[in-house]
């Protein structure tokens, strides 16, 4: 008997969670508004009073506005009947008779929104092409599922205002200027386990349609996948953008970097540390090991242990590549060089990379010569100042929120460190273990492979940059620490 009014208080909670985080993330706009309305109507002219429509109908225009076509390119499924039935498949196993279109995105990205087609009201399912490459039909399906599953958990009006709500409210905390912080921390703590709930749910449908095997194997390729295009896809892609080139081989490369084993391994370190920041309580997904954790226990149904079949595998890769190269603007190839990335030389690609960190150590540390700034760095390890180094690296550390600050100093100062000793390194005699990754090295004598942005890392944790001191003596006299 007590069961509608509890349903009826949590209710009644997540609309009152919801309007509330809104009128917080709105309410430096409206405190603008108030004071421009009595600034202009006190001293202004008459049609100055429109200034603060103007601010609040900008501000609206910006949220609510700006929604063009449909992104992605669209699935037929005449051209691609394998991956239609697929979701037509795990649509009618989860109930779901709502119409559907899907959608190939280039990035890595599995999401289900809403559209209006022809003045009738359809979801759309966006698919990321480096999830249809590198997962199986199992895992795609999971993934599929979880996505479709998501209409039936947070789909109403309650939850999606409130994930809006949130949305906003953590908008407004990444800049910065964080008035609403203190408001907006304990509303975002207090609605978090909700999104929580609802991602957990998701994932128990995922799996009585996929199977526990095929989930927990397609939250872990996911989590790979999107550090890799993160930490390297969009490397190259800047890089060679401000060569005036674009890469051919695009996806090709990323698969062939997500086979390497050292790749892998720094990409679950970074997104395990990612993972762990959220000041805020603003991440609407559990962490990993919460969400491998809360897995039920269910065979589900067999489906391929292959990837689906794509039937326009090219045009769609094409499309895509050029989409992440041109972003909005008209597609025009002969604006660009091509290049192959699988191609080039490991000191090529090594120049693809970011290399701004060993060159602002120098700065922050006034030191010459890669050695010595290394060991000056160290010093601050030992010492325990290396956070104020690391502001020298970064001065925007300074207004990060305070419970990031050493997190992010820690990264910022393990990479500066990681780039400057691996090109000493090199210089002494160690050569790359991999052609992806320039941090990871292997001894003159082939006898040893050391991962220097990994020991870095654990000598900021530890305190203890004894490890990396006796790496820096074995780069030689001429790169001897002073």
């Amino acid at each position: 008997m007590d069961t509608p009014r509890s349903d009826d208080h949590h209710r009644v909670r997540e609309w009152l969670l919801g309007t509330t985080l809104l009128a917080v993330a709105w309410l430096p706009t409206a405190v603008v508004a108030a004071v421009l309305l009595v600034v202009c109507l006190r001293w202004g002219p008459a049609w100055a009073a429109l200034a603060p429509v103007a601010l609040v109908a900008g501000r609206l225009s910006s949220v609510l506005g700006g929604r063009g076509p449909l992104p992605g390119r669209a699935v037929r499924p005449d051209d691609e009947p394998e991956l239609a039935a697929l979701v037509q498949d795990i649509a009618g196993r989860l109930g779901f008779d709502q119409p559907l279109l899907v959608r190939i995105v280039p990035g890595v990205q599995a999401s289900l929104g809403r559209t209006r087609i022809s003045g009738v009201r359809a979801h759309v399912l966006l698919l990321g092409l480096p999830l249809l490459r590198r997962l199986t039909e199992a895992q795609l399906t999971s993934v599929i599922a979880h996505e479709l599953a998501h209409e039936r958990h947070v789909g109403d009006r309650r939850a999606t205002l409130l994930r809006f709500a949130r949305a906003q409210a953590a908008d407004r905390l990444d800049s910065r200027f964080r008035p609403t912080a203190p408001l907006a921390g304990p509303l975002l703590r207090a609605s978090q386990p909700l999104l929580w709930r609802a991602e957990t749910a998701a994932d128990a449908d995922a799996v009585r349609i996929a199977g526990t095997e095929a989930t927990t194997e397609a939250l872990h390729r996911t989590v790979l996948l999107h550090a890799v295009f993160e930490g390297l896809g969009e490397a190259w892609l800047a890089a060679l953008a401000e060569q005036d080139s674009h890469p051919e081989d695009f996806y090709d490369a990323l698969d062939a970097a997500l086979d390497d084993p050292h790749v892998a391994r720094r990409a679950a370190r970074a997104f395990a540390e990612e993972d762990a920041l959220d000041p805020y309580a603003a991440a609407d997904h559990p962490p990993l090991d919460l969400r491998l954790a809360a897995l039920p226990e269910h065979t589900g149904t067999p489906f391929g242990s292959t990837p689906v079949p794509l039937r326009t595998a090219a045009g769609i890769e094409r499309w895509c590549r050029r989409a992440l190269t041109h972003g909005d603007e008209e597609f025009d190839d002969g604006e660009l060089r091509p290049v192959r990335l699988l191609e080039m030389t490991p000191h090529q690609l090594r120049e693809l990379g970011d290399d701004t960190g060993s060159l602002l150590l120098h700065r922050a540390t006034g030191r010459d010569t890669p050695a010595e700034a290394v060991s000056a760095a160290l010093d601050a390890v030992a010492d325990g100042t290396w956070t104020a180094l690391a502001r020298r690296l970064e001065p925007s550390l300074r207004w990060a929120p305070a419970s990031l600050r050493n997190p992010l100093a820690r990264t910022v100062l393990a990479s500066a460190v990681a780039r400057t000793l691996a090109g000493a390194l090199r210089t002494a005699g160690w050569t790359p273990a991999g052609r992806w990754i320039d941090t990871v090295l292997t001894a003159p004598d082939g006898g040893r492979i050391v991962d220097v942005h990994e020991m870095a890392g654990t000598a900021v944790d530890t305190g203890d940059p004894g490890p990396l001191r006796a790496l820096l003596t074995s780069s030689g006299p001429k790169e001897a620490a002073v």
